[in-house]
């Protein structure tokens, strides 16, 4: 007899993810954190009430691919170009320390002989120390009146090439994952899909512009056929160039970004990934964590190191990268700790490497703690360094990359707003 069991679960973490994540929400730490404890509290760790099963691994790989699609969505090409010379120094030294940082520290934890695989494995933890979670920042400047000063533009704009670098990392040791696999072909594989990626991507785009000009009204066929054009995607890549399903799904939203219609895509994206599928790919992190059968302090010792490096790499990469274009010290340490959350990018990368083999079991449990807890300190350390000072050099200026970012909110604010005007015209109609 068909189960439906599934269903239950699927409630289960539904309620759960929500009501945890209100609770991080009532103590000013973001709702991510709350889905990642209710998966951990619902699955094997504590209560075991949900388990895995492939229906949830399954709708959690379809989670990825819709939050990669949408910061693919959230990354105006055009506004990446005109990030500049700093932006980019930042980002690539924000990216290769902690790389080197990860590296070093997993292979004084690895045991057995070096060979490609640990190696791979090794340059892994490396590739999720990469990551860099901005929205946290971002929301920290804004309630500090710090998000349109030459930090928070520096932040912002090293995010967005911090993104690319890290997928291009992403990609490059995924494909090699695979055993017996080249570095000639890999490398082969994926310079032929980005250039595809290129070729596709002006006709696509074309395309896509003069069918969305055709019409002013707002119609739901767009979402539809941008959502599938991410999947397909998203298979093309993995299917044919052994290239990270996630990576094509990247590529489809910077395909779209940028056009009439990409803010009422990503809105409509956003809602399905809000109600269903961000929730059980949280959670499935949470129930992929179990606690060691015995605590050593040799994974005592990782976690501590990993979370200090984490925090450090971040700072000193992306600071230094700062002195390199001229900031002052203070606008580099704060463009540093702007970069140090590595939130659901971190997870994302993470969960894919879990799933080709990159990622012992032993090093989960600590590459969750360090998420959150990069996560949870940011906030904090960004309002110690950004405390008004004499002479600050953080002044007030205006930037399209902060304006940008404010539109894509305020679409977002009036769209509630129309939704809360329906509902009033339709409870005045009842009475």
């Amino acid at each position: 007899m068909h189960s439906y069991r599934y269903l239950l679960d699927i409630a289960l973490i539904l309620l759960a993810t929500k009501g945890c994540g209100l609770l991080t929400r009532r103590i000013q730490l973001p709702q991510v954190v709350g889905a990642l404890v209710a998966g951990i509290i619902l699955g094997p760790a504590f209560l075991g009430i949900v388990q895995e099963s492939e229906f949830i691994n399954e709708i959690a790989e379809i989670g990825v691919i819709v939050l990669m699609f949408c910061a693919g969505l959230e990354t105006d090409i055009s506004e990446l170009k005109k990030c500049g010379k700093a932006s980019a120094v930042i980002a690539v030294l924000g990216v290769l320390i902690p790389l080197v940082g990860g590296f070093v520290l997993a292979h004084f934890f690895t045991d057995g002989p070096i060979n490609q695989m640990h190696f791979l494995q090794n340059m892994f933890i490396g590739v999720i120390l990469t990551a860099t979670s901005v929205s946290i920042s971002v929301e920290t400047l804004k309630e500090m009146g710090k998000l349109s000063t030459a930090s928070g533009n520096a932040i912002l704009g090293a995010a967005l090439i911090d993104d690319i670098l890290g997928i291009v990392a992403l990609t490059i040791i995924t494909s090699m994952a695979s055993p017996g696999v080249s570095l000639v072909n890999v490398l082969f594989k994926i310079v032929a899909f980005f250039a595809l990626s290129a070729v596709v991507g002006i006709i696509a785009r074309k395309v896509i512009v003069k069918w969305f000009s055709k019409t002013n009204d707002v119609r739901r066929r767009f979402s539809i056929v941008s959502f599938a054009f991410a999947l397909i995607f998203a298979f093309i890549a993995e299917h044919f160039f052994g290239v990270a399903d996630i990576t094509g799904a990247f590529i489809a939203g910077l395909i779209i970004s940028g056009t009439t219609k990409a803010h009422y895509v990503a809105s409509r994206i956003e809602t399905l990934s809000y109600l269903l599928i961000s929730p059980v790919f949280f959670a499935s992190i949470g129930l992929k964590f179990h606690l060691p059968e015995e605590i050593t302090p040799t994974i005592v010792l990782f976690t501590v190191l990993l979370v200090i490096i984490a925090i450090l790499t971040k700072i000193i990469g992306c600071g230094l990268g700062a002195k390199m274009c001229h900031y002052s010290n203070i606008q580099s340490v704060r463009i540093g700790v702007g970069m140090i959350s590595r939130g659901e990018v971190a997870l994302i990368v993470a969960t894919k490497g879990m799933s080709v083999g990159l990622m012992k079991d032993v090093f989960f449990a600590p590459i969750l703690f360090m998420v959150v807890i990069t996560t949870v300190v940011t906030p904090i350390l960004l309002k110690v360094v950004f405390k008004d000072r004499e002479n600050d050099p953080d002044v007030p200026m205006s930037s399209q990359i902060v304006d940008n970012y404010n539109e894509i909110e305020r679409y977002e604010v009036e769209a509630q707003k129309i939704l809360a005007e329906m509902e009033n015209k339709h409870a005045e109609k009842a009475k």
